[in-house]
């Protein structure tokens, strides 16, 4: 039903740790994240890896058999920059390690109609480089800018749309103001065509955008919610990446999280 892993972090030591963790635990799928954050320190950007790094995280992906993500920098917003250079590199950074989708965030301040025109260039470099581009939820963006955003992709004529699907954020459905604290209800409010093809897993109180690891927030004391959340996902026939967008100290809780998913979902399958 779903591959498992980690992804790059600000807190880790170095910008492959998280992938060498990723291998040396066995999870089968890993997020790149070139970013540097808005005040451009810290983090790191897609060209600080060498061909020959980006070779070796090909290779040693393609020998553990484990899937690549990347997640565009927050620098890169199409309302923007729709032509920009950024969003070049990193479809090349992501082609140059083999991955299969890129992920970005959906902007709809300015309606999600100027937000498909404006992701004209992304479509087309995306479908010719062979990736799926999956669309986030922010904690601004609800379950309606979504079903009206695939429905204004499937009015176009652009053929190279077919490619696209969401990406549901478990923590920041939860911060949504209508859905506070409730991620089942804006999972729920999604139309039944508009796919989901990939998972971002973090939890939070309904606070603050905390990116608590799996089992270390609500669901710490009740999975309830996370296994209703992978029932309603079996439904949909959802076949993709669930990534932990965190890097927990110690790490291990990522493994926890690993393996408490994996029983979840085979106790939905028993």
């Amino acid at each position: 039903m779903m591959r498992i892993g980690n992804q790059t972090s600000f807190a880790s030591s170095s910008v492959l740790e998280p992938f060498e963790f990723a291998v040396a635990r066995g999870f089968d799928a890993f997020e790149f994240f070139p970013d540097r954050g808005f005040s451009g320190r810290g983090g790191w950007h897609e060209n600080d890896l060498s061909s020959a790094t980006r070779e070796e995280i090909r290779r040693t992906a393609s020998a553990r058999h484990l899937e690549l993500t990347v997640h565009a920098p927050l620098e890169f917003n199409p309302l923007l920059q729709p032509h920009s250079a950024r969003l070049h590199s990193t479809v090349e950074f992501a082609t140059d390690i083999g991955a299969t989708l890129l992920n970005l965030h959906l902007e709809a301040g300015r309606g999600v109609n100027r937000f498909v025109e404006a992701l004209e260039p992304t479509l087309r470099l995306t479908a010719g480089a062979g990736l799926k581009l999956a669309v986030e939820n922010t904690v601004w963006t609800g379950p309606d800018d979504f079903n009206a955003f695939f429905a204004s992709l499937r009015a176009g004529t652009n053929a190279t749309s077919a490619h696209v699907g969401m990406c549901f954020d478990l923590g920041h459905a939860n911060l949504y103001g209508a859905t506070r604290n409730n991620f089942w209800k804006y999972f729920d409010a999604l139309a039944p065509d508009t796919p989901v093809i990939h998972l971002h897993l973090h939890e939070n109180f309904g606070d603050a955008d905390r990116h608590l690891t799996l089992f270390t927030g609500p669901s710490r004391d009740d999975t309830a919610g996370l296994a209703g959340l992978l029932d309603r996902l079996r439904k949909r026939n959802f076949k993709g990446c669930a990534i932990l967008e965190q890097w927990p100290q110690p790490d291990s809780l990522l493994v926890n999280a690993r393996n408490g998913l994996l029983a979840l979902l085979e106790k939905d399958l028993s």
